[in-house]
């Protein structure tokens, strides 16, 4: 009878998979023995494999490109990192290694983009694509910048009276500041509201650039955005805005001849399922085909692509690691295996939109498997993982007494520091795991630092007053 947690996986998934594989009962994680690592940090342990990020920078740039070549496209392809994603300093230098461009949502992102600079990392051909609605300190940011010499500075802007602010602050006789427009999107059937908050409405944005840009020295309209909540997905919904924003964009290169970008945000999903299958090169080749197609079709030059990737460039990166504390059968059908750590501390999109991500266990394939419950060690009760993104089960390996058991989540590397709030202060007071870093060097090595020790109840209670 095959009913060992490694035939379960082998029978339910193909396996080994691109970045899993086994050594002997132990999970292997990109080449990592995933146990040596634990034995060596403990749990729980967040680790930030930094080569994946690299990998798929490189991947995107490799199929953009290549639809671009395909399609005989003439404009260019630009690569940029939405650095609200994960802001670590690791992660920042590791993605500037591949000759792209960043993606900012805040005032305190500039202090970030000024301090790589200062560092050496970014260069004026950079651009800096400053995103949201923003506070003043965020628009006095952006004007410093821009006055530093950094003209590759393009706010994007999100309402009709963000522009008034510019032109208050930046200096009389500097080179034109380049801006955006980001087009205020209408939603997915589905959701609750018909029109995205964040934006100018399609209708409203030739007038605003013949009344607002066109008429003002110190500006230059360089791109226009749009970002669909949905992500990239062969779906009509997502096709129709895409050729809703063509189209805008076609509207006002007629009439505005700086215009040459568009920006059509982040939106590449990243595996969350070992039974994950999509294809990027034939979305790269339909999106650059369809902006083709629909440009010609009006006599309209193809504009220069610009992507913003966040969960797609650092998401894949991560991974968390817990063992299990104890078992506790609190019924005839249900097993709670207590972790130590929480969900909801540790990877808060499992609690708030119930994201699932790759869970396997990391010891222990060889032995007979289990339904299980994962318990977190808050008092709440919605602390918990019950399902997987494939079956609405979890199964581990049974638990044994004499070794202990150890679990990682995978592609765990987006928004889960801060969405946590890392540093700071937790539910029920736990603290945040310790925090490893995996780098390779230019031999090819792999190599392990701590970045960050567990937290300690001091820092806790400084924050707290005490």
């Amino acid at each position: 009878m095959r009913n060992k947690y490694a035939d379960l996986i082998q029978q339910t998934f193909e396996w080994p998979q691109e970045e899993f594989a086994l050594d002997g009962d132990n999970l292997l994680w990109n080449g990592i023995y995933l146990m040596d690592i634990i034995k060596q940090y403990g749990t729980p342990l967040k680790i930030s494999y930094l080569p994946k990020i690299s990998q798929q920078i490189q991947k995107a740039k490799m199929l953009f490109n290549v639809a671009m070549a395909k399609a005989d496209y003439k404009g260019k392809y630009q690569y940029c990192y939405c650095t609200k994603s994960s802001h670590f300093s690791f992660v920042l230098e590791e993605v500037l290694k591949n000759d792209v461009h960043i993606e900012t949502s805040s005032a305190f992102d500039i202090n970030i983009v000024e301090t790589l600079i200062a560092e050496g990392k970014l260069g004026k051909k950079s651009y800096v694509v400053c995103n949201g609605f923003k506070k003043p300190q965020y628009i006095e940011n952006i004007v410093r910048l821009f006055e530093m010499g950094y003209e590759n500075t393009i706010p994007v802007l999100d309402n009709m009276r963000e522009l008034e602010a510019y032109d208050s602050l930046l200096t009389p006789g500097q080179s034109k500041m380049k801006v955006g427009i980001r087009i205020a999107s209408e939603e997915e059937p589905k959701f609750e509201f018909y029109t995205s908050r964040l934006g100018i409405g399609y209708k409203d944005i030739v007038a605003f650039y013949q009344q607002q840009i066109e008429t003002r020295e110190k500006f230059e309209l360089k791109m226009l955005h749009f970002f669909i909540n949905t992500g990239i997905n062969d779906t009509a919904y997502y096709w129709s805005e895409l050729l809703k924003c063509v189209n805008v964009y076609c509207d006002l290169k007629r009439i505005c001849p700086s215009l040459d970008s568009l920006n059509i945000g982040g939106g590449f999903p990243i595996k969350n399922s070992l039974t994950f299958n999509f294809d990027y090169a034939y979305m790269a080749e339909e999106i650059i085909a369809q902006i083709k197609q629909l440009c010609n079709s009006q006599g309209i030059k193809e504009p220069h692509i610009f992507t913003e990737f966040g969960s797609y460039t650092v998401g894949e990166s991560g991974a968390t690691f817990f063992s299990i504390m104890d078992q506790k059968k609190q019924n005839d059908r249900e097993n709670w295996n207590m972790i130590d750590g929480s969900f909801m501390t540790t990877l808060p999109d499992a609690w708030a939109i119930n994201k699932r991500f790759i869970l396997l266990a990391i010891n222990n394939w060889e032995r007979e498997y289990e339904r299980v419950l994962l318990g977190g060690l808050t008092c709440d009760s919605d602390d918990y993982y019950n399902s997987e993104q494939h079956a609405n089960a979890i199964y581990l390996p049974k638990i044994v007494e004499s070794e202990t058991q150890y679990i990682g989540f995978f592609h765990t590397g987006a928004y889960q520091e801060s969405v946590g709030g890392y540093g700071g202060i937790q539910h029920c007071l736990l603290p945040a795991p310790k925090h490893v870093v995996i780098h390779e060097d230019e031999e090819g090595e792999i190599h392990t630092r701590l970045f960050a020790k567990e937290q300690s109840y001091k820092s806790m209670l400084k924050i707290l007053g005490y």
